[in-house]
Order: structure tokens, then C-alpha cells, then sequence
């Protein structure tokens, strides 16, 4: 509003000069003389105030100027009269009339101005009242807006209220159409509910009919129950002394059983020939003979006779001498026609042995290509005829185990397996970046006090089922050192040591053991020729040679010392011995495997590896004590 009042306030400010107002004293200033060529200037009647500012142009518009009287002071000359509308001018000589116009002029002019002064402050105070109510009136303007405002926004607030009642009026109206329809179906479902009540009623008197029979049946039962529970405790009183005197008769089995190992011998071996492969040449007949037991041919053979040719000899006449038979005895002898399960059934009972607190320990021994691997973990492709030691005495171990758990035992089993190349111990089940860190794995004691040993970084794994045990000779297979020799295109070039951790415990009786079971497939055997001469690439495989002899040396000297007695045993000349330290003393049952090849062309080293075993063969070592808690 004060915005649209500023045009009207200039228009007011440029009337005012224009306007001319009258003064009640107008009268007497209209008789006033007037000076030469000049004339009173008309004033207008005074008009009352307007309300509103926007009326005060127009009114001030409106008023004319009117004609002025002019009026004649008292004691003044009278001035000539105007002749033809302008003012007659005095003489020159009239010096007092002259000052007498102008004074009255100058009056008339002084007059004029209070009026106007006056005039200018009524019409500032009739702006100022304008502007007060022109501000009286847009706030009342802004406070309409603002009601209107609300009461717009309170209609549709209605509006959508309004919307919403009749969307929940239709609402209610279908859902009151729903719980019409499900009354009549409760109301249908309430006729069949008595209509089935009236049937349970009928069946609740058959039922208690039913009930007094059964309660006579009942006290009948009870009688009988307690006469059975009587039978059932007089029955687990003679089961529970049954399982006292199966606990005895398996106690006495153990017992029986180690005394049956130690007679045959608590170091056993046993001589196995591998057959003749394809494409090599057939020996000559009589090369090896399997001489018949005492008992003639239905017995075991457990004899070897070997013949061999050696053309710097001779006679005195100068004739060749004639071949030199070599013979030896062993616990056992496998000719090249005895199948892995021949060989694991005769060793079976040894393996057992283990389940019962005994550490057991079974090597295989022989030159490269005589069957060792083949011995000790079968051959490929997965048939179970050619299956191994390992994964046989594993599966046997595990069915045994399950029998006994029959009598309260429980037995865990925990693997591990691990090559020694040049004298450095690797782990065999490593994966991922541990794969051929061997120099991280060392032989230690488990503990402070402790005669168990372990070796650190290596894995132990807890196996259960057969196909645990597959998966880890897989992975062994893959990671374990192997190069190409003179005797066999794919030769192992380093000591391979698989020990089950075997540990059982019978609750109920507070009874404990535990025992390792070692299954080691060692090196070659082979010796050095000093008169070949090496290569710079053969020097590696001279130096492998001369650790798996230095081992093999070691562990003839570990088995002669424990046969003598003797106050010290060299376990830690070699990593080998130092790792099968508790499989290998008094408290250890052991069994060697030498392998020998079928061929002539390998006499020499035969003859070797035979004479090696028949030494060991001749050790007796003491008694085996199992390692019970």
C-alpha cells in the first residue's frame, strides 16, 4: 500500500504550487495597492480534507484560481486606476507611493506564504493520515490473505477427508460384505461342529469303555513289567560280568597276541622278488629257487637260494668255475607271484598291534626297481587288487577300531608323511606356497620332558575313512623328489616316512594308550661305481646317492647297537634314525621289507641288499612293552 502511495504524494507535492486557498484575512489584502505591471495572485476557498490520499489530487485538480479585489490600505495615496488591465505606473517623483506598493506587495506576499505554509502542513497531515491508513489497511489486506490462505488449506484438507471417509466407507462396506459371507459359513461350520461333537460324544463312551478295559489290562502289564524288570536286572547283572570277562579275555588277546609277535620276533624280516616286467629278459632257470619249508610245499617258504656266475674265477686246469649258489633265510619269503593282499595278511597281525599301545614300525628296503613304492602304496589306477601297505593297514586299522568301540574304546588317528632329501626333512601334504619349503621343518621334542617327537611346519592331519587317507597319498605322490637312474626311469631319491598317531581310550575303565605306526619306503639302495666318470649335470644325483647311503649306513648301525645293548644308540647321526626314534628301540615291535629284483643283471646289488638284511634278520632286541596310562 505505502508503495502505491508515492505516485499520489508527488502528484500532491506539484499541485501545491498551483493551488491558491482563501483566508479570512483575504479581504483586507485584496484592497491593498499593487505595484506597477503586477497583480494579486487568486486564491481558492478551503475545501475539507479527504479520507483517503488517492482522493487528494483530484479535489486540488478541481479548484480554480479566482479574481482579486485588490484593496486599499488606509493612509496610503490611492493608486491610479488601471487603464486597460494594467497597473498605471507612478510618477517618478511619487517616491512614497512607490515604497508604500511595495510594501503592501511585500505584505500581500508574506500573507500569501503563512497561508500556504498552513496549507503545506494540513496536507502533510492529511498524507500522514492517509499513510497511516493506507498501512491500517494492508495489514488488514495481509491478514485477509493469510485467512484466506488457512480456510483454502482447511477446504481441502476437508476435501481429502472427505476422500478418505468414502474410501474407508466402501472399505467397511466390502468388509462388511466378507464377515456376512463368513458368518453363514460359520454358522454352517458351527452345525457340522455339533453335528461332530455329538459324534466325539459317542466315541468318548466307546473310548472309556474302551479305558476301563485297558485299566484292567493295565494293572495286569504292570505286574508282568516288574516281573521283566526283575529278568532285565538279573540279565544286566550277567551281561555286565560278560563285559568284565570279554574286558579280561581281550586284555589276555593283547596279552597272547604281543607274546605270539615277540616269538616270532619282535625285528622280522621279510624277502620280497618283484616279477619279471614287460620287456625285460627272463632270468635263466635256477637263478632263484624258493626252496620247500620243513612241512613240505603247504608251508610258507622262508628260503632263498641265489646263483651267480663269476667269470674271473677259474680252476687250476683253466676251465670257468662253476656258478655259486648264495643262500639265506628270513622270516618270510614272497616269490614274484604273491599278491599285495598275501603280503599285507601276513603282516596284519603286526598292525594291530599298534591299536594296542605297541609302536610299530615296517620298512622297505632294496635297490632302485625293486618294488619298494610298489610295496608300501600300491600302484596306480586305482585298482584294489594293487593296493598297498599304507592304505591296507589304514582300512584294517579303521574296521578294527570299529569292532572295538563295541567294548567301550574309542581311538582317534591322526597322519602325517614326510620325505627326507639330503638330509633335509620336507612335508609331503603341503599345499599352496608351502610346497617345497622343506628348510622350514625340523625334528623336535613335543615338549618340555617329552620323548614323543614332531616335527615343526609339517601337517598332521586327523583321518577317519578310507578315502581321507587316498586324498593324502595322492597329494604325497605329487610332491615327493624323484629323477631318472641308470636302474629305473623314475626313481625315488629320498626317504619317505607315513606315521599314523594312533590314541585310544576306554571311559568306563579309565584305560588308555597311544602308539605310532611308521610305514617308511626308503631310497635306493644302490652302490657308487668309483671308476664312472661324472658329469657337471650327474653331480647332484652322487651327492643324493651318497646321503641315502650315509642314512641307510646309519640305520644299520642304530639296529646293530639296540641288538647289543649298547649304553649309546647313534639315532642322530641321521635325520632317518632321529625321526623313528620310538619306533625303532626295546619297546618297538619292527619289520623290514627287502625288496630284490628278479634280474640277473642286478645280482650284484641283490646279493647286497640280502646280505644286509640276514644281518638285521640276526638282531634280537628286547621285550616290547606297549605304552599304556
Amino acid at each position: 500500500m505505502e508503495e502505491a502511495l508515492e505516485p499520489e504524494k508527488k502528484r500532491t507535492r506539484g499541485l501545491g504550487t498551483r493551488v491558491t486557498t482563501t483566508h479570512p484575512r483575504a479581504a483586507a489584502l485584496s484592497s491593498a495597492p499593487q505595484t506597477q505591471g503586477q497583480t494579486a495572485v487568486p486564491k481558492a476557498p478551503r475545501k475539507p480534507a479527504p479520507r483517503c490520499s488517492t482522493a487528494v489530487a483530484p479535489v486540488l485538480k478541481t479548484q480554480k484560481p479566482g479574481p482579486v479585489v485588490p484593496v486599499q490600505k488606509p493612509g496610503t495615496t490611492a493608486a491610479p486606476p488601471m487603464v486597460g488591465g494594467k497597473k498605471p505606473k507612478r510618477p517618478a517623483w511619487d517616491l512614497k507611493g512607490q515604497l508604500c506598493d511595495l510594501n503592501a506587495e511585500l505584505k500581500c506576499y508574506r500573507e500569501r506564504k503563512q497561508v500556504l505554509d498552513q496549507e503545506n502542513q494540513q496536507l502533510r497531515d492529511q498524507l500522514q493520515e492517509a499513510q497511516q491508513q493506507a498501512l491500517a489497511l494492508g495489514a488488514e489486506r495481509k491478514t485477509l490473505e493469510e485467512e484466506l490462505t488457512r480456510v483454502r488449506a482447511q477446504a481441502e484438507q476437508g476435501q481429502r477427508e472427505l476422500g478418505n471417509l468414502s474410501a474407508r466407507v466402501l472399505e467397511l462396506e466390502e468388509r462388511l460384505g466378507t464377515q456376512e459371507g463368513l458368518v453363514q459359513e460359520l454358522q454352517k461350520e458351527q452345525l457340522r461342529l455339533q453335528e461332530e461333537r455329538r459324534g466325539l460324544a459317542a466315541r468318548l463312551g466307546e473310548q472309556e469303555r474302551r479305558l476301563q478295559t485297558s485299566e484292567a489290562s493295565l494293572s495286569d502289564s504292570q505286574e508282568e513289567v516288574a516281573s521283566l524288570r526283575q529278568e532285565a536286572a538279573a540279565r544286566e547283572a550277567i551281561l555286565a560280568e560278560r563285559e568284565d570277562r570279554l574286558h579280561g579275555l581281550e586284555m589276555e588277546r593283547r596279552r597272547l597276541h604281543n607274546q605270539l609277535q615277540e616269538l616270532k620276533g619282535n625285528i622280522r624280516v621279510f624277502c620280497r622278488v618283484r616279477p619279471v616286467l614287460p620287456g625285460e629278459s627272463t632270468p635263466s632257470p635256477g637263478f632263484l629257487q624258493f626252496p620247500s619249508g620243513p612241512c613240505g610245499p603247504s608251508d610258507p617258504p622262508t628260503r632263498l637260494s641265489l646263483s651267480r656266475s663269476d667269470e674271473r674265477r677259474g680252476t687250476l686246469s683253466g676251465a670257468p668255475a662253476g656258478p655259486t649258489r648264495h643262500e639265506f633265510s628270513f622270516d618270510r619269503v614272497f616269490p614274484p607271484g604273491s599278491g599285495q593282499d598275501e603280503v599285507f595278511e601276513e603282516i596284519s597281525m603286526l598292525v594291530q598291534s599298534a591299536l594296542d599301545g605297541y609302536p610299530v614300525c615296517i620298512f622297505a628296503y632294496g635297490q632302485t626297481g625293486s618294488g619298494k613304492t610298489f610295496t608300501m602304496e600300491g600302484g596306480p589306477g586305482g585298482d584294489p587288487q594293487m593296493e598297498g601297505l599304507i592304505p591296507r593297514a589304514l582300512r584294517h586299522l579303521f574296521s578294527v577300531a570299529q569292532e572295538l568301540s563295541g567294548q567301550g574304546w574309542t581311538y582317534s588317528f591322526v597322519a602325517s608323511y614326510v620325505e627326507i632329501y639330503n638330509e633335509t626333512v620336507r612335508d609331503l601334504l603341503a599345499t599352496g606356497t608351502r610346497k617345497g619349503q622343506g628348510g622350514e621343518c625340523e625334528i623336535r621334542r613335543a615338549g618340555p620332558g617329552s620323548e614323543e617327537l614332531t616335527v615343526t611346519n609339517a601337517r598332521y592331519v586327523p583321518v577317519s575313512c578310507e578315502r581321507e587317507v587316498e586324498a593324502l597319498l595322492h597329494l604325497a605322490r605329487q610332491n615327493r623328489a624323484v629323477a631318472r637312474t641308470a636302474q629305473n626311469e623314475r626313481s625315488s631319491r629320498s626317504h619317505s616316512v607315513f606315521q599314523l598317531q594312533i590314541s585310544g581310550e576306554h571311559a568306563s575303565r579309565g584305560l588308555q594308550c597311544a602308539a605310532p605306526l611308521s610305514l617308511v619306503d626308503l631310497a635306493g639302495s644302490e652302490r657308487l661305481d668309483p671308476g664312472l666318470a661324472l658329469g657337471p649335470g650327474e653331480r647332484e644325483r652322487l651327492r643324493e646317492t651318497q646321503a641315502i647311503n650315509s642314512s641307510l649306513s646309519t640305520l644299520g648301525l642304530v639296529i646293530m647297537a639296540l641288538s647289543n645293548k649298547e649304553s649309546h644308540v647313534p639315532y642322530r647321526n641321521s635325520k632317518l634314525t632321529y625321526l623313528l626314534q620310538n619306533s625303532l628301540g626295546g619297546s618297538a615291535k619292527m619289520l623290514m621289507f627287502v625288496n630284490i629284483s628278479p634280474l640277473e643283471e642286478n645280482v650284484s646289488e641283490s646279493l647286497n641288499s640280502l646280505r644286509f638284511a640276514s644281518k638285521v634278520n640276526q638282531c634280537v632286541i628286547g621285550t616290547a612293552q606297549a605304552n599304556k596310562k
